[in-house]
């Protein structure tokens, strides 16, 4: 599993022109992306490391500000593009296996207290954002 978390000063997703989820403020944005081993355990720790970072102003994480956190699924983040100009999406898992496996990270976030949305999976969506810093890690689980 793999997770690009950005520190944002506001952010929201929008499906069909309506917005589904919003970071209101300072808060922190989870491009989250499935791959086929993942399981449980994977889950635990990118939803642990997005709560528990301390990447928000003066080295605090969610947890210590009460801030938001807004999840949007992308498989991208599993594209090769090594070759060729094509990327190649096969180390992403297919929807059945991923859409749960981000469900349940949005579960665990909000398990430990935190307010989090979420994009719809499947969906054309389209995000917006305000970068703080900016700030942007790539997670590995």
């Amino acid at each position: 599993m793999r997770a690009v978390l950005q520190r944002v000063d506001g952010a929201q997703v929008e499906v069909d022109g309506e917005v589904i989820g919003a970071v209101e403020g300072e808060g922190l944005l989870a491009l989250v992306g499935v791959t086929h081993e993942d399981g449980p355990e994977q889950v635990s720790t990118i939803a642990r490391k997005i709560c528990e970072l301390r990447i928000l102003e003066g080295e605090r994480s969610v947890l210590d500000t009460g801030a938001q956190v807004l999840v949007v699924s992308q498989f991208t983040l599993y594209g090769d593009a090594r070759k060729g100009r094509r990327p190649s999406w096969s180390a992403a898992a297919p929807g059945p296996v991923a859409e749960p496996l981000v469900e349940q990270v949005v579960e665990a976030i909000r398990d430990r207290g935190v307010e989090v949305s979420a994009g719809r999976f499947g969906a054309h969506m389209r995000v917006g954002l305000v970068g703080d810093g900016p700030v942007t890690l790539l997670l590995e689980a």
